[in-house]
């Protein structure tokens, strides 16, 4: 599958602090490539830096063969990149039409348009159809998230960024918000997500990534980074620690990476935008 989103080298942070340290990253067409890592890896940081919230201090970020580092956030916005934050996305003194109109705001000359797509999204989701005029500081946590959703799709986006789409959702919203994640993904758009839910987020996604300190350490097929028993030490405090030729202690072969980004041994995979406190 053909590549969408490419990073090279990219290093950012906030003031005079780095927190992506010289990342390397590809993203293929209509996939789901899912990070994972512990709080401060650099997670959250690397969303905003590809959706032109932070710019990279080193490196490229190119879409589609298109730089886009270095670019205005509304350039980057009208090139098909957009976000979902982790939290507190809508306006809550707005309607749910309002918020979800606010999603075509660059698209407002185009009146028709705007209201083919809103069309479209009371389809994909009827929830906006039947809350259009409530308040939507009045919608639960799931109905929230999946408004947000309905937004950033106003401008049919190309990359959709992500960022904890599963936190503080009860069980029936987390399946409606990765039921629609899986719809996404079949009408042709490309995701990357970050999700501290690591069952999840790579029971769902095509790739997973694994972050540790601004850096990438592994990468590879979702199913193998999820049966890579390397994963834990991570979310026990540790380290990934390579071993000769970088193949894990058991399932598929997965890329390593240290300092340099580049891969050792193992399958040919794929390697690897808040606050300071970046997940």
């Amino acid at each position: 599958m053909a590549t969408l989103l490419e990073l090279r080298g990219v290093s950012a942070g906030y003031g005079g602090a780095r927190v992506l340290l010289g990342v390397d990253l590809t993203v293929e067409r209509q996939s789901i490539t899912c990070l994972i890592g512990p709080n401060g890896a650099g997670k959250s940081t690397l969303l905003k830096t590809v959706s032109g919230l932070l710019r990279p201090q080193e490196g490229t970020i190119t879409l589609d063969g298109t730089v886009l580092s270095g670019l205005p956030t509304a350039e980057v916005l009208t090139r098909g990149v957009v976000q979902v934050p982790q939290q507190h996305g809508l306006f809550p003194s707005l309607t749910v039409r309002e918020n979800v109109l606010m999603g075509g705001y660059i698209l407002r000359r185009d009146r028709s348009l705007v209201r083919r797509r809103y069309r479209d999204l009371e389809e994909l989701l009827p929830l906006v159809r039947e809350r259009a005029s409530d308040k939507a500081g009045n919608l639960s946590g799931g109905q929230r998230r999946l408004i947000e959703f309905a937004r950033s799709l106003m401008l049919d986006p190309v990359l959709v960024l992500l960022d904890e789409p599963s936190l503080g959702l009860e069980p029936r919203s987390l399946r409606q918000v990765y039921d629609l994640i899986g719809r996404m993904r079949a009408d042709g758009k490309t995701i990357l997500l970050v999700e501290q839910n690591v069952r999840l987020g790579l029971e769902t996604a095509t790739h997973g990534v694994v972050m540790e300190s601004g850096r990438v350490r592994l990468s590879g097929a979702a199913a193998d980074v999820l049966a890579n028993p390397e994963i834990a030490d991570l979310y026990l405090g540790g380290t990934v620690k390579p071993e000769g030729s970088g193949e894990p202690r058991g399932g598929a072969p997965v890329s390593q990476s240290e300092g340099s980004g580049e891969p050792q041994g193992g399958a040919p995979v794929h390697q690897g935008p808040a606050p300071t406190g970046d997940g």
